[in-house]
């Protein structure tokens, strides 16, 4: 599981990748942060850290003396950070090389557009 990033921060996107792919639906109920840190064998702080961060983020709610539960709509959330993300960290890092490279905007369309492949 360890990708160099810190777990409990890869513990929320995998909830969130069940999330957008339909495997937690809103108001289901997730793992508890137990369940978690012995499937992944961590630290349960480490595993709750993770989950209290989707809490905070609005993506999952907390029913007192049940668990945490998908917010209603925590996919649209999850979907519009993404997003955002994706053109931080990918789209504007591509425009900017592409630019370097004297490719222009409709130059980078048609490379995608044909796969990556020229």
């Amino acid at each position: 599981m360890d990708d160099g990033r810190p777990l409990f921060q890869q513990i929320a996107e995998q909830i969130e990748g069940a999330i957008l792919d339909g495997s937690l639906a809103a108001d289901g109920q997730v793992p508890s942060t137990n369940e978690l840190a012995a499937f992944h064998r961590i630290n349960p702080a480490t595993a709750a850290k993770g989950i209290n961060q989707l809490v905070t983020d609005g993506i999952l709610y907390k029913k007192r003396g049940i668990g945490m539960f998908v917010a209603t709509d925590a996919r649209e959330r999850v979907l519009e950070r993404r997003r955002e993300a994706f053109g931080r960290d990918f789209v504007k890092p591509l425009l900017v090389e592409a630019r370097r490279l004297g490719l222009s905007a409709e130059d980078v369309k048609k490379l995608i557009e044909k796969g990556g492949q020229e």
